[in-house]
């Protein structure tokens, strides 16, 4: 139909009010073939539209203009199938299915929605297995999540009314019914408690027993330990030498007085007092050094919160407690009376460990002087943890000290046996046969060998036989001879034996014998030779 001409018109349709008053009418919902998306804006209340643009508007009058099809086509969302044929549901009057009211806090029936997805179980299921308190089919982690759930006493009112008007649990989201259920078993938080605990019970233990242990072992070495006993008054006894004359004699001293024995160092400030007393205890009492193999968990107990630990030890009491409560009215639980037997017996040495940790505890601090209300575990261990700390550096740093010193007085003193000897007496020549004749020669030689105004000396030496003696100057038509020895190392002899026909000659190298002959000439040695 096409829009009325100006000035006249239709009349207006049903519902229609051109008087401006649309704000105070109820809008119809509007049915869509497919499901579209929503435009995220902030909409008017009714009561907000008086007064503004939007009295004057009808939108319903421009929908039932415009054809929507085409829009529905082009902003559906997406994976949606062929729509079902609504044209005669378009004829009638849409109305929409009323939503189900929720008994709940909306954010509240949001994470017990995420909770029950988490256990993966339905609802009667859970509800059952907690009855039966069976914990294979509920995990701790589900557990702890479904003790957030229990219902409250509010909560628990708005169902008791819900069931009293008679409405039917089918209109409750399923969250809600859930919490119907969930809320109608018996004795429902000491169920969820004993369950958790039951669960919790062998982890608690292996936390508990280790840590109880290491105070116990800790207090006890520390009390019982001979060697650090004589340890402190040894230190007692330089702390009263050092101050009695100014504040007079003490009778002892707090603990933390451990950590000043590295504040205070001798005059040429190269050591500490503690370095000072561990040389004597090495001198002196040399049974003492080994004083830290007496104590026993000492880094573990200083980690230990005492009190944290009682108070568990406390809560598992309480958690058996609820355990057999629950055992006196489920009598015919087998899985409640498995856990009471097989469990009773370790509770008990554990409360009576955590008796006897507390006991050693504050007899030790008490025996060293300290108040144990004060001064938890984690004060008083750490205190001889770093004392044996600083103890054994203290001695690497005398032991490096002592090697130091002696490499400074043999310093001092000289090189030693060790130190390197003359380069002649490393390096020494390779004995070769003429090396061998020279070695002879210098065994024979008495006396240096000089010149000679008569021939014969060194005949006799190279022949081994007497020989006249000759003037070397004269010529000597017999004899003749050229012979060069330098510092008994290097020689050359050249013999000609005109009777005889025989010769001997002894030869290095030219470069090695203008080198000796420079290094060795005046040295004892002597040069001859021949004249003619």
């Amino acid at each position: 139909m096409p829009p009325p001409p100006p000035g006249g018109g239709m009349p207006p349709p049903f519902g229609g009010m051109p008087d401006g008053h649309t704000g105070n009418r109820n809008k119809k919902p509007i049915q869509t073939k497919y499901r579209m998306p929503s435009l995220n804006w902030q909409a008017l209340k009714p009561n907000q539209v008086s007064g503004t643009v939007f009295n004057e508007l009808d939108d319903e009058l421009v929908l039932g203009v415009l054809n929507m099809d085409a829009f529905e086509e082009q902003f559906k969302t997406k994976a949606q199938t062929a729509p079902a044929d609504v044209g005669p549901l378009r004829a009638k009057v849409a109305q929409k299915t009323p939503s189900k009211v929720s008994l709940l806090e909306p954010n509240r029936a949001k994470n017990l929605a995420i909770t029950l997805r988490k256990g993966g179980m339905a609802a009667s299921d859970i509800c059952t297995s907690i009855e039966t308190y069976n914990q294979e089919a509920l995990s701790l982690d589900f557990l702890e999540l479904l003790e957030r759930f229990i219902p409250s006493e509010y909560e628990v009112k708005l169902i008791q009314n819900y069931e009293r008007d008679g409405r039917p649990l089918d209109e409750l989201p399923e969250e809600d019914r859930f919490m119907v259920r969930f809320g109608k078993i018996p004795r429902l938080p000491q169920r969820i408690s004993t369950l958790t605990f039951m669960g919790n019970f062998p982890e608690s233990i292996q936390l508990i027993q280790p840590q109880l242990n290491a105070i116990i072992a800790a207090s006890m070495s520390i009390k019982s330990s001979s060697k650090l006993k004589k340890i402190l008054e040894i230190i007692l006894a330089f702390g009263n030498y050092m101050n009695s004359s100014k504040r007079g004699a003490a009778y002892g001293f707090r603990l933390q007085s451990l950590d000043l024995l590295l504040d205070t160092k001798s005059t040429d400030r190269r050591q500490t007092l503690l370095h000072f007393i561990v040389n004597i205890i090495q001198e002196k009492y040399p049974e003492l050094q080994t004083f830290h193999s007496e104590l026993y968990f000492l880094d573990k107990a200083a980690l230990v919160s005492l009190d944290s630990i009682l108070q568990d030890v406390r809560a598992l009491e309480r958690g058996m407690e609820v355990t057999r409560k629950e055992f006196a009215i489920h009598e015919d639980n087998s899985v409640l009376q498995e856990f009471l037997t097989s469990n009773n017996d370790m509770l008990d040495s554990v409360v009576g460990d955590g008796k006897t940790a507390q006991d050693v505890y504050e007899s030790a601090v008490e025996y060293f002087g300290e108040n144990p209300k004060t001064t938890p575990p984690s004060m008083f261990f750490p205190v001889f943890v770093r004392f044996i700390k600083a103890y054994k550096q203290a001695e690497q740093e005398n032991e490096q000290r002592k090697k130091q010193d002696v490499l400074s007085s043999e310093w001092k003193t000289g090189p030693l046996s060790t130190s390197p000897k003359p380069e002649t007496s490393q390096k020494q020549v390779p004995m070769m046969p003429q090396m061998d004749l020279i070695a002879e020669l210098k065994r024979r030689q008495v006396t240096p060998l000089v010149r000679e105004g008569k021939d014969g000396a060194i005949e006799d030496i190279i022949t081994g036989g007497p020989g006249g003696v000759r003037d070397i100057g004269s010529r000597s038509p017999v004899h003749s001879f050229v012979c060069v020895c330098v510092c008994v190392c290097v020689c050359v002899c050249v013999c000609e034996r005109k009777g005889r026909g025989e010769a001997i000659q002894i030869e290095i190298s030219e470069g090695e014998r203008k080198r000796r002959i420079g290094k060795g000439v005046g040295n004892g040695g002597a040069i001859l030779y021949r004249t003619g």
